[in-house]
């Protein structure tokens, strides 16, 4: 009998801890290292897809090449934005994407408030593929414009120190990079 209590109190413990576990991601700066929490519940689709580039190493070595002061700290062109491919052209960076299709866009009710990482795109609502930015403060003339998928929970003073780009374009020269980026 108490080898069956035993038993059903590790199992409750196991499945409480899976149904309470959070869908956290590290992302390694040079300033030290930032947690970021995901709403696959909110944007499956864009939790799905940086996931994915995140956790095959895509995102590794990717600069930050548009960095506006008060405003947001962009990545994620994982074509030429990656300093660590022969395809890296800082020119260039924030023009492509990964080889995966676009996404369609996943609107939700998640305020772009600081620390938020949400999805960058160009015009077309459905153009979001691997660039994402995260919010120096809030923005809320980009809710519901864009897909919001996820926040800084820990690390955010690290963010803030990622070079800022020309006050204008936010265009950085010598950017910082993403060191790592993995599930953690």
């Amino acid at each position: 009998m108490k080898r069956f209590i035993c038993l059903f109190i590790v199992l409750i413990s196991l499945v409480s801890s899976n149904i309470m576990a959070k869908d956290i991601m590290i992302l390694k700066l040079a300033y030290g290292d930032v947690e970021i929490e995901l709403y696959p519940d909110k944007a499956p689709n864009h939790v799905k897809r940086f996931k994915e580039l995140a956790n095959s190493g895509k995102y590794d070595g990717v600069v930050f090449h548009r960095v506006i002061e008060g405003f947001m700290a962009q990545t994620g062109d994982v074509k030429f934005g990656n300093s660590n491919n022969s395809e890296f052209n800082l020119a260039l960076a924030g023009t492509g994407g990964s080889s995966l299709p676009n996404l369609k866009a996943e609107f939700t009710d998640i305020a772009h408030t600081r620390g938020i990482l949400s999805a960058a795109r160009s015009s077309d609502p459905d153009s979001a593929n691997s660039q994402f930015f995260i919010c120096f403060e809030s923005a809320p003339h980009l809710d519901r414009q864009y897909s919001a998928f996820g926040k800084v929970i820990k690390g955010m003073d690290f963010v803030d120190k990622i070079k800022k780009g020309d006050p204008n374009s936010g265009a950085v020269t010598d950017p910082d990079k993403i060191i790592s980026l993995k599930s953690k």
